[in-house]
């Protein structure tokens, strides 16, 4: 079991893309990383990213709003 690269006491926040939504999933981003949680069931968990894998999935994500 890996360790969370974002300490607990971290805001989790919606994407401004969201407006306001239900279904959306949270983030709670750290120095090491980013935790991400489904916002309908937090109490269930979230995946933890470190920071290359979460910089990576930013930039997929950048990429495919410019095609």
């Amino acid at each position: 079991m890996s360790t969370s690269p974002v300490s607990p006491g971290t805001n989790w926040h919606k994407s401004s893309y969201s407006n306001g939504g239900t279904n959306c999933v949270e983030v709670r981003e750290g120095s090491q990383g980013a935790n991400v949680r489904d916002s309908q069931n937090p109490l269930l968990g979230h995946l933890s990213f470190v920071s290359p894998e979460w910089a990576g999935f930013l930039q997929g994500v950048k990429i495919s709003c410019l095609a």
